[in-house]
């Protein structure tokens, strides 16, 4: 398991290459992103809980930590590369193959799937919880000065067509609300 951990320890060291691509010298690592996902699920989840929904906090929190742990071994692929290879079948293998120096290969894995297929409602609010995030990190280069990153907005469809939108639309619209707002300046 040791040499897993110290493997892991590439998410750290391995930047958003969307980010590099569209001119942010100094993007948020694949960890930073991640540390960020597995809050903004605890806290949607949590208040999820709040209004009645019946959500497994820890299992969507098991969820947020493993999305992103394949690119480790495969990085993160940028959506130009992904047109010339099938990044969904490497990042299972990855995903698989790095598992099975965990304790629970094949409940992590299946944890890993219910986020890559969104086959729970766990997995979906992860995967809204990672949109959200890619959108307020968006939001955060564009503050500092960064253009050409309209693209990533089009992840609002999603998050508008989800159904947590009816609980967290405020937050969606809020961002961009400020969005307009900074723009305007």
């Amino acid at each position: 398991m040791l040499d897993l951990l110290i493997e892991l320890g590439n998410l750290k060291r391995l930047p958003r290459t969307g980010w590099l691509l569209r001119g942010v010298p100094n993007p948020e690592s694949i960890a930073d992103h991640s540390y960020r996902v597995a809050l903004i699920t605890l806290f949607l989840a949590d208040e999820l809980k709040k209004r009645g929904v019946e959500v497994n906090v820890e299992r969507a929190l098991k969820i947020a930590l493993l999305h992103d742990i394949g690119e480790a071994r495969i990085t993160d692929v940028p959506k130009t590369a992904q047109h010339y290879l099938d990044k969904g079948k490497a990042e299972r293998r990855a995903v698989m193959e790095l598992l099975l120096a965990s304790p629970m290969p094949g409940e992590y894995f299946k944890l890993w799937r219910e986020y890559e297929e969104e086959t729970s409602l766990e997995g979906k609010l992860v995967k809204f919880a990672d949109r959200l995030e890619m959108l307020i990190q968006a939001f955060e280069y564009e503050k500092a000065g960064f253009q050409n990153l309209d693209e990533f907005w089009g992840a609002l469809d999603s998050l508008r067509e989800s159904e947590f939108y009816e609980h967290f639309g405020e937050l969606v619209e809020g961002l961009v609300a400020m969005r307009k707002q900074k723009r305007l300046r």
